[in-house]
């Protein structure tokens, strides 16, 4: 290992354990502390975030070693659970007609849904995704590509400058890839900035409908999306729970159970 990687190495475990001290740093504070540039910074906290219990925000980064949820990377998550999430897409696609303006966000269900959507015509697609956007190319579908900076783990544009740009939109149908969801806290992710997009592009849209599987079910991440209310519809792989079942009656949202 040449000196400069030595350094950073040793430059990464110092921010680790303010992490573990105080439970988050700033891009800021390790300039300042570490005597490094800004764009160094958010270097380690990125590649932090790929190794360590770490979960980077729009500011610098927060410790999540009490419940080591971690954000897995897309190819990781490709691989969980396909069966269900290939139906779940199956059963968005069925509810998109010719003429449709359609939300996708990124995850791996969006990513299923996209390539079920390549063989059909008439309909627009306004996605933050870049994969999402690759596999519609070459298609008649149009695609409208949100701007910003892209999240590695999941290949999202995010930040200030694609939600300026949302919010230009008017989008039909919504369909959100979702890491928990639970009849208190609403819809949730992993990723700060992946959330205000999402909330971004809900605001936009006449009908949102969020996608996950049974193992989403009751389960808190960090970020909160949305609450039950603002959403019209669930696409699931199992009967809901009591709880998450009467909430959605009583806001009136349609739930889509996948054979």
């Amino acid at each position: 290992m040449d000196a400069q990687a030595s350094k950073g190495r040793r430059r990464r475990e110092q921010i680790m354990n303010v992490l573990k001290r105080q439970g988050r740093i700033t891009i800021q504070e390790v300039v300042e502390r570490f005597g490094v540039s800004e764009a160094t910074a958010r270097r380690d906290l990125e590649m932090m975030e790929k190794t360590e219990p770490v979960i980077r925000t729009i500011g610098g980064a927060m410790y999540d070693g009490m419940n080591a949820v971690r954000e897995l990377p897309f190819a990781e998550k490709e691989g969980l659970s396909y069966l269900e999430k290939e139906r779940i897409a199956a059963a968005a696609a069925s509810l998109i007609e010719e003429g449709d303006v359609v939300g996708l966000s990124g995850g791996t269900t969006n990513y299923l849904l996209a390539k079920m959507l390549k063989t059909r015509r008439g309909i627009t697609v306004v996605t933050n995704a870049v994969n999402v956007a690759m596999e519609l190319a070459g298609s008649e579908i149009g695609v409208v590509v949100t701007g910003g900076m892209m999240r590695h783990n999941s290949f999202e544009l995010c930040g200030p400058l694609g939600e300026g740009m949302i919010g230009q939109l008017n989008i039909g149908k919504m369909f959100l890839g979702v890491d928990g969801v639970s009849s208190t806290s609403g819809i949730t992710t992993y990723s700060e900035q992946e959330a205000h997009i999402a909330k971004a592009m809900i605001r936009r849209s006449q009908a949102t409908y969020a996608m996950f599987d049974h193992t989403k079910v009751g389960r808190t991440s960090l970020f909160s999306i949305a609450s039950i209310s603002e959403l019209q519809g669930f696409i699931t792989d199992a009967p809901l729970p009591h709880h998450l079942e009467s909430a959605a009656r009583l806001h009136g949202i349609s739930v889509h159970v996948v054979d």
